[in-house]
């Protein structure tokens, strides 16, 4: 069971432990980055690796933005039904294309396949510099709404 606080309405600040762990759950994240002086959100399938977070991009804003002189961001929420927690976790760093042989090797192992037609042929790597995240109790009103929600989606479909 996740650590909490002794006040249940106050955010947990994750270590980075943590906020790994929920990054490795995950299976699509929001890579932001600066394009033309302006915030771009994209998002990404990805794969953990050593500590980074590599992902596949075509040519176009996204990769040309992310491998551009400026700090990326990556983040991931979720949600356990269960327990009622959500979280957030937001790695901050650079990123960079991987070139060498032996990264482009390597990379042909992660389990990382495009979910878009189109050849996606350049591998990124993100290498944080900074790692953060927050964890908190969904409150009962609002759970019951994003419960009731689902349902009403699993109908539909």
């Amino acid at each position: 069971m996740p650590r909490t606080n002794d006040d249940a309405t106050v955010p947990v600040e994750l270590g980075a432990s943590e906020c790994w762990d929920y990054i490795r759950q995950s299976y699509v994240g929001r890579l932001a980055v600066v394009s033309g002086g302006r915030p771009e959100i994209f998002p990404i399938n990805f794969a953990v690796d050593h500590g980074t977070v590599v992902f596949r991009s075509a040519e176009g804003t996204k990769l040309s933005a992310a491998l551009a002189d400026s700090p990326v961001a990556f983040e991931i929420d979720g949600y356990d039904d269960r327990l009622g927690f959500a979280w957030s976790v937001v790695l901050k760093g650079n990123a960079s294309r991987l070139e060498s042989v032996e990264d482009v090797l390597d990379s042909a192992e992660l389990e990382l396949f495009p979910w878009q037609v189109g050849e996606k042929n350049h591998f990124i790597r993100i290498e944080p510099e900074e790692t953060s995240g927050r964890r908190f109790l969904i409150n009962n009103a609002a759970r019951r709404h994003v419960l009731a929600a689902r349902r009403r989606q699993a109908f539909t479909e």
